[in-house]
């Protein structure tokens, strides 16, 4: 296997970003749309590629060597906190299944890290959802704790007997 090289994203990284939306959508509640999510994920892509050509965050993949094929992808921009202080966020990560558990994802948290240090970030921020322990415990492992807790309850109709 080629050496992966984590580099800013670039327009041609556009369709590889694209096919790692599915990645986003595992993991959601059971009673959510899973098609829904993977519609909502291509959607937070092509806003966080629009938001690093702007220059209002950055987007970083993950290649192997001279190969242009994305294995993995980051996005990461300035997001004030309720309390007002300035957070880095991580609006998403993910990583091609042929890419996991080799290094991809710490490597892509990593440069979303320098990036946040870079802007003179204190606090690195992301969200998850609640069923996915696999990434669950990647962030615990590397040293994320879980600052708020989102509740949902579901308002189906009431059957009446």
């Amino acid at each position: 296997m080629n050496e992966v090289r984590i580099r800013p994203a670039c327009h041609e990284d556009l369709e590889g970003v694209l096919a790692l939306a599915p990645r986003l959508a595992e993991g959601v509640a059971a009673w959510r749309d899973p098609e829904g999510a993977t519609r909502a994920a291509r959607q937070w892509l092509t806003g966080s590629l629009a938001a690093a050509e702007a220059q209002r965050g950055a987007v970083f993949v993950a290649v192997y060597g001279g190969d242009s094929q994305v294995v993995g992808v980051v996005s990461v921009q300035r997001q004030q906190h309720f309390t007002g202080a300035m957070d880095a966020y991580v609006g998403e990560l993910a990583v091609h299944p042929r890419a996991v558990r080799t290094g991809v994802g710490r490597r892509l948290m990593a440069a979303a890290e320098d990036w946040a240090r870079q802007q003179g970030l204190r606090h690195l921020t992301l969200e998850t959802g609640a069923a996915n322990t696999t990434a669950r415990r990647f962030y615990a492992a590397l040293g994320y704790l879980e600052e708020g807790v989102r509740l949902t309850r579901s308002l189906e109709p009431a059957t009446s007997l």
